[in-house]
């Protein structure tokens, strides 16, 4: 298993993170769910929260699993911020938490407390949705996230990265993505090839993919990805669900958060990341709907764990 969350073997299992929403303050907290399959999820923890960050501004969006690199430890990280707790969203924007919430484990099942580690700029207003890559050349982590400034009167989002070993040291932060309309929500994954990154452009409230042969390197469109004029959609996430074989392509999948009309991760695959293809998938199930989140592909180890810690989701159990 590689720290990027890809694999060329099958995996055992897939391990989800995600949040429900701002109804109360626990609803804005870690949910874990397990998948023997990448497409059916049963709740860890009998549907309550994993993990609860009490720091900062007492709530967690948009977590996201990381293994690292050489194995032996997992990071979550996630927004900090509670809409419930604090429901103004101008604020969070312009005066939100410039940190990051981060957690470690050795095994998914015993976390550590959350810590705080501030990224963003001095004068931005938020950290949202940050999300993490190995780069492979260097060692270290790309981690990326949203902001705005005050440099331009929090006129718009851009997509902003710091460089890290460790998840307690950063590098300064540097703009990673600027468009021409505010962008938010961007996710990368790697086929063996070549770089994809799925970003929300804020002003079409659509996904857009783009991809390079390299996380700091040239960018370009790839022209015919078939969800780039639906509308309504934000956290996308991939994942590689089956690996290549001899007589059949990979099936990747893509799960984007229909959140303009609140119905939550809704499912599409491809066999060809290039290509831009993906079709509307069957056969997915979630135990409630999933907000904006991550997927960690799983080995027979970490599978076994997590069912161990958590036997309402077994094999006899997961949907």
């Amino acid at each position: 298993m590689s720290a990027n969350s890809n694999t060329t073997s099958r995996p055992a299992g897939f391990l989800f993170a995600t949040f429900r929403g701002e109804e109360t303050p626990l609803s804005e907290q870690v949910y874990l769910a397990l998948s023997l399959d990448g497409r059916r999820w049963r709740a860890l923890n009998g549907g309550e929260p994993v993990l609860v960050n009490e720091s900062g501004e007492r709530g967690v969006r948009d977590p996201f699993l990381l293994r690292a690199a050489g194995g032996g430890k997992y990071y979550l990280i996630g927004t900090d911020l509670s809409i419930n707790r604090n429901p103004d969203w101008t604020r969070a924007v312009r005066a939100g938490s410039r940190s990051i919430v981060v957690w470690e484990s050795e095994d998914l099942v015993r976390w550590s407390p959350p810590r705080l580690v501030e990224v963003a700029p001095a004068d931005a207003g938020c950290a949202w949705a940050p999300e993490a890559v190995l780069d492979a050349r260097t060692g270290e982590y790309l981690v990326f996230w949203a902001s705005t400034t005050g440099r331009d009167a929090f006129a718009k989002h851009r997509i902003w990265a710091a460089r890290t070993r460790d998840f307690r040291e950063f590098s300064a932060p540097f703009v990673y993505i600027e468009g021409e309309a505010p962008v938010i929500d961007t996710t990368i994954v790697h086929d063996g090839r070549a770089y994809f990154r799925f970003t929300k452009d804020e002003k079409h409230k659509s996904v857009t993919l783009q991809t390079s042969p390299a996380l700091e390197g040239e960018w370009r469109e790839v022209e015919n990805f078939t969800l780039r004029g639906m509308v309504g959609y934000e956290g996308p996430q991939c994942y590689l669900i089956e690996p290549a074989s001899l007589n059949r392509p990979p099936v990747w999948g893509l799960i984007v958060d229909h959140y303009m009309a609140r119905r939550g991760y809704q499912p599409y695959v491809t066999g060809d990341l290039a290509s831009g293809r993906f079709d509307p998938a069957e056969g997915f199930h979630f135990p409630f709907p999933f907000r904006h989140g991550s997927v960690l592909p799983l080995d027979s180890d970490e599978t076994s764990r997590l069912i161990a810690a958590h036997p309402d989701a077994g094999p006899d159990n997961v949907i």
